[in-house]
C-alpha cells in the first residue's frame, strides 16, 4: 500500500497506477451525485441529450452535501453507501467515468464494468463528513437544483483522503481485509 497525491481529472496512466488499498488524495474537480440525480442522468441518456458535465475521466462522489454555514464553502459532505448506485454505473462508466468515490462494497457487475473501462473505486471515511467538507475549496450546483443535496454539485477540491477500495484489475479491498483479518472482526 502506498500514498499517492493525484489530480482530476483521472487518465488511464493513474488509474492503472493505484492499487487497492492505497491512501490517495485527490486534488481538482470532482462531481456529486447520489440516486435521484443518477435516475435522472440515466433518463438523459435515453432520451439521447447531453449529461449536464463532460463524464470522460470524471470522478463521481456519492454524497448529499448539507448547507454551508457562514463563511464555509460547503456543509458536511459524507459518502453515501455506494451500493445504491450500482443499477446506473457499468452505464457511466462505459461513458468514459473513471473513478467512484462513496463507501460500502459494490456489486459484480460494476466491478466487470471498472475492469472492462479501467476504473477505480475509492472510499471516503463515514462520519467525517464535515472534515472532509475542509478540503471543499470551492463548490456549485451543476443540474438539477431543485433536488436540493441530492443535486450534482461541481467541488473543487484539494487533498481530498480517500482509500483505493477496488482497482482497475478488480483487487477488493473488502475482500483482503476480509482474508487477512477473518470474518470475526
Amino acid at each position: 500500500m502506498k500514498e499517492m497525491h493525484i489530480t482530476t481529472p483521472l487518465d488511464d496512466r493513474t488509474i492503472t497506477e493505484l492499487e487497492a488499498g492505497d491512501r490517495v488524495y485527490l486534488t481538482g474537480i470532482i462531481y456529486t451525485a447520489r440516486d435521484a440525480a443518477h435516475e435522472r442522468m440515466m433518463r438523459l441518456i435515453e432520451e439521447g441529450k447531453t449529461l449536464p458535465f463532460d463524464i470522460k475521466g470524471q470522478v463521481i462522489y456519492y454524497t448529499g452535501p448539507t448547507p454551508p454555514r457562514p463563511g464555509q464553502v460547503i456543509g458536511s459532505v459524507g459518502p453515501t453507501t455506494s451500493g445504491r448506485m450500482d443499477s446506473y454505473t457499468p452505464k457511466l462508466l462505459d461513458m468514459g467515468l473513471k473513478g467512484m468515490i462513496g463507501k460500502g462494497g459494490r456489486s459484480k457487475d460494476v466491478i466487470e464494468s471498472m475492469i472492462k473501462n479501467k476504473a477505480v473505486y475509492m472510499v471516503a471515511v463515514g462520519g467525517a463528513g464535515a472534515k472532509i467538507a475542509r478540503c471543499v475549496k470551492e463548490s456549485s450546483i451543476v443540474a438539477f437544483e431543485d433536488l436540493g443535496p441530492e443535486a450534482i454539485y461541481r467541488l473543487m477540491v484539494e487533498n481530498f483522503p480517500a482509500v483505493v477500495a477496488i482497482d482497475c484489475y478488480g483487487n477488493n479491498q473488502y475482500e483482503i481485509g476480509i482474508k487477512m483479518y477473518g470474518r470475526n472482526l
